[in-house]
């Protein structure tokens, strides 16, 4: 049985790649874990299984099954929690980059939903892998995200989200200098790669505010406020412009290496129980500069 199922074209970069390392790349998996996906028929090349050291041609079309765990129960895990802020109610924490929010395809351990469980003891389990998340960060994303700890709580802070009512402000290295720009360019799945998103045309509303601060030879440092909350929007959207992330494996430069320096500032959103405005901000981590 299928937990999940992920399908992209290849692109050029990847045409003289052989098939379990490409797979391994794009979905940060060990290639031992592929190889097993790939005897079990559960990738298909253009409705096709293929040998694990075949390479593939540019646009192909991959499709990955992942199965589920043995077992979908959530165990906590002594996870350490940079926490900046936290009452009977919700908590604020500083994510590192590297640690994914929740269990899925791939990373059903090791997962901040399970560092809480340790933490909190109890959380409200409105989704059965997702209790108390409200919001995400990418994997390799760092910086500010808020939990519920009750019910009532997360009701509040979904809501809060959902109504745009939660300021959120990001920090970034791009390639370039986009200046000042406010961006609404509607975001979707990628056509051309199931695995991304783009700019398109009938995508969900999009807007982002982009102010640079520093500008230094071939990079800027940039301060972006996204007004919506769309998957991977900041990213999109400056890639969009022509201004990638720096080490952005998915949106920007693929010889890149490291993880993309993106980090989540501030956060400032009013509790859902004392109804006071709260302002939570995460200083820049040791690994945000360029190499």
């Amino acid at each position: 049985m299928k937990a999940t199922e992920e399908i992209f074209f290849v692109e050029s970069h990847e045409i003289d790649v052989r098939l379990d390392l490409l797979l391994a790349r794009r979905f940060a998996q060990s290639r031992s874990s592929i190889q097993r996906l790939i005897e079990k028929g559960l990738v298909l090349v253009n409705g096709r299984q293929l040998k694990k050291r075949d390479k593939l041609d540019e646009g192909d079309e991959v499709e990955v099954g992942f199965p589920l765990p043995e077992t979908t129960d959530l165990v906590a895990e002594n996870i350490p929690l940079d926490i900046l802020f936290e009452d009977s109610y919700l908590i604020v924490l500083n994510k590192p980059a590297g640690l994914v929010v929740h269990p899925g395809a791939g990373n059903w351990t090791g997962t901040l939903v399970q560092g809480l469980l340790y933490h909190c003891q109890n959380l409200p389990q409105t989704e059965s892998l997702r209790p108390g998340i409200v919001h995400r960060l990418d994997k390799d994303t760092s910086g500010v995200m808020v939990a519920a700890k009750t019910e009532e709580t997360h009701a509040g802070l979904v809501e809060a989200f959902s109504k745009r009512e939660v300021e959120k402000q990001y920090i970034a290295i791009v390639h370039g200098n986009p200046g000042q720009k406010l961006i609404q360019a509607p975001i979707g799945r990628d056509p051309k790669n199931r695995q991304k998103m783009a700019v398109v045309k009938g995508g969900k509303e999009a807007e982002t505010r982009i102010e640079t601060l520093v500008v230094q030879e071939a990079y800027s440092l940039v301060r972006a406020y996204p007004k919506t909350g769309r998957t991977h929007q900041i990213r999109v959207h400056l890639k969009h412009l022509g201004f990638p992330v720096v080490h952005d494996a998915l949106y920007g430069k693929a010889s890149e290496t490291g993880r993309q320096l993106l980090h989540a500032e501030k956060l400032t959103f009013t509790h859902p129980i004392t109804k006071e405005r709260l302002s939570f901000s995460a200083p820049l981590p040791d690994d945000f500069f360029i190499s």
